[in-house]
């Protein structure tokens, strides 16, 4: 195998060992990062005789599955999680090295334990009881860090959980760890390295290692398709789930803003923020919704604003037939450089919606929003930011003290790319400023009302269609992203629903068909998804090959 690439983080394989013998001294906030190196080339086509045994059958395996197997007696909770501890240390830390993981949870078996002797006392929570769940690494989950894959919060310990991890815990759900990132949720540079963080190095895409797992959830992508957890939660502003859910083979869900709180968790935008679901099926996308729209809203105002518009039961609500009468949007000239495997991929699957009962309508969406949401972008992130740094007590307070810690320790933090971002926002005034107010409602109004609801209205539409995003890029560490363009920014931007679903492959690469709604469209979205999903089967397992070159 190459020399892995960009500092990788620290290894969880001392962890694991500790906490399958108990001894958890030490383990919680891993070692020093190592200095980045350059990525090495990939020559030749990976081994695999890494791929690790799977006594417990847990690779590809729904939650609806390991559910059945623990209520039935036949599996456990902790059985379950170490059995995901060693997959982490067999793929993320040996093996292809996915460096998926940033940091593992010390109290993770003790969590299971626990939740099996609830079992056997005759009360389980719900359906993910006993489930191991990842986390991204800009979410407050106690004991850990929580650092947006930056050195200047390495040492951050928020003192209580997010509200979504407070609700995942109470469903039952077992915190397995945190994910790497694209730090700052690559909003620190133009030139940033999707999936590359200071603190975690670089998440590599479990399809191609040489490929991009996109991001900003880059790890819980690739965690995902991996296998290394059941589901994982991911954060988006703009494509930060759709696009590693699309370029790691999964469901990516991004609900409407509001539906999940996002208190506790490191913001870009208040706008378009939200977390969502990342899986390997809608029907566990669904579940794991469930459980974060029923988190308390804290101090959340669009997730407080939200109350009366959850659906009781996501799950509940998927019909497998609901493509029969459906009438779907499909987004032209949306910019992205598809590749002619993804045509073909297209193709069938407007065949098969149509065949499945749906109406098919071509429609255009002209992108007018991009520079009123920036300018949004940087106001919100200035005031966001500081907000959280001084409510969770951060070792740094205000943006400006990030500037200059990362030009102190830019060897280590700006190797590859700058902060020019940040020191844009950072000259930005307060929201109360007419140029951010200006912008904000253009925004808005053109991906929302004059754009999404207007083009739905105009045609009777049920969603929007199209294809993600390209094919993974090459990670290129000189010349940042060479990102093939997405279809999903109008609902980031309005704060609206967006679904991506398997669509195929190209060359060996995930591709991902995009669904879009109004806002509150959540549970039809995923309806639709799931009916396309049920038809077409289009997800393939990962086949961790170091390069497509034959």
């Amino acid at each position: 195998m190459p020399a892995h690439p960009f500092a990788p983080r620290p290894t969880a394989l001392a962890c694991v060992l500790a906490l399958a013998c108990g001894a958890l001294a030490g383990c919680a906030g891993g070692a020093a990062p190592r200095a980045p190196q350059p990525i090495a080339a990939a020559t030749a086509q990976a081994p695999r005789d890494f791929l690790p045994r799977d006594p417990l059958r847990i690779a590809e395996t729904d939650t609806a599955t390991l559910a059945a197997r623990m209520a039935g007696g036949e599996l456990s909770s902790a059985r379950l999680t170490q059995a995901y501890l060693d997959r982490i240390a067999a793929l993320d830390d040996a093996g292809p090295q996915l460096n998926a993981v940033i940091e593992l949870n010390p109290n993770a078996l003790a969590e299971a334990r626990a939740l099996d002797e609830e079992r056997k006392a005759g009360h389980a929570r719900g359906p993910l009881h006993g489930i191991p769940v990842l986390i991204k690494d800009n979410i407050d989950a106690v004991p850990m860090v929580n650092s947006a894959g930056s050195l200047a919060l390495a040492a951050h310990r928020p003192k209580q959980d997010a509200p979504l991890v407070a609700a995942l815990r109470k469903a039952g759900a077992v915190i397995l760890g945190k994910t790497n990132l694209s730090e700052w949720a690559n909003f620190r540079s133009t030139r940033s390295i999707s999936g590359w963080s200071g603190r975690g190095g670089l998440t590599r895409n479990p399809y191609a290692l040489d490929r991009s797992a996109c991001g900003s959830s880059s790890g819980t992508g690739a965690a995902v398709a991996a296998s290394l957890a059941a589901v994982g939660v991911g954060t988006e502003t703009d494509g930060s789930i759709l696009c590693p859910a699309a370029m790691n083979g999964l469901v990516g869900f991004k609900p409407s803003v509001g539906l999940v709180s996002r208190a506790g968790i490191i913001p870009i935008s208040h706008s378009q923020d939200t977390a969502g679901p990342m899986a390997r099926s809608v029907a566990d996308a669904a579940q794991l919704l469930n459980v974060l729209a029923a988190a308390e809203a804290g101090n959340d105002d669009a997730a407080q604003a939200a109350a009366g518009k959850h659906v009781q039961d996501y799950v509940a609500a998927l019909d497998p037939d609901a493509l029969h009468g459906a009438r779907l949007g499909l987004l032209r000239d949306t910019g992205i450089k598809t590749h002619p495997d993804q045509d073909a991929a297209l193709q069938r699957t407007l065949k098969a919606v149509r065949d499945a009962g749906a109406t098919v309508v071509e429609v255009r969406l002209p992108q007018k929003w991009g520079e009123a949401e920036f300018e949004v972008m940087l106001y919100e992130f200035k005031d966001g930011l500081q907000r959280y740094l001084r409510d969770s007590d951060a070792p740094v307070k205000t943006l400006d003290e990030l500037i200059a810690f990362n030009r102190a320790n830019a060897a280590r933090e700006m190797p590859f790319f700058g902060q020019e971002l940040f020191e844009r926002a950072a000259k930005k005034g307060p929201l109360t400023d007419a140029a951010y107010r200006k912008a904000a409602a253009q925004a808005r109004a053109l991906a929302g009302a004059q754009g999404i609801d207007a083009l739905m209205k105009k045609h009777k539409l049920d969603a929007l269609i199209a294809p993600a995003t390209a094919p993974a890029f090459m990670v290129d560490p000189v010349n940042g992203d060479a990102f093939g363009g997405a279809s999903w920014g109008a609902a980031a931007v309005a704060g609206y629903p967006s679904l991506t679903v398997p669509m195929g492959e190209a060359q060996g690469l995930p591709v991902g068909l995009v669904f879009m709604g109004r806002r509150w469209d959540d549970a039809k979205l995923l309806s639709l998804g799931f009916a396309y999903e049920q038809i077409t089967q289009a997800r393939t397992a990962p086949k961790y090959r170091v390069t497509l070159s034959p």
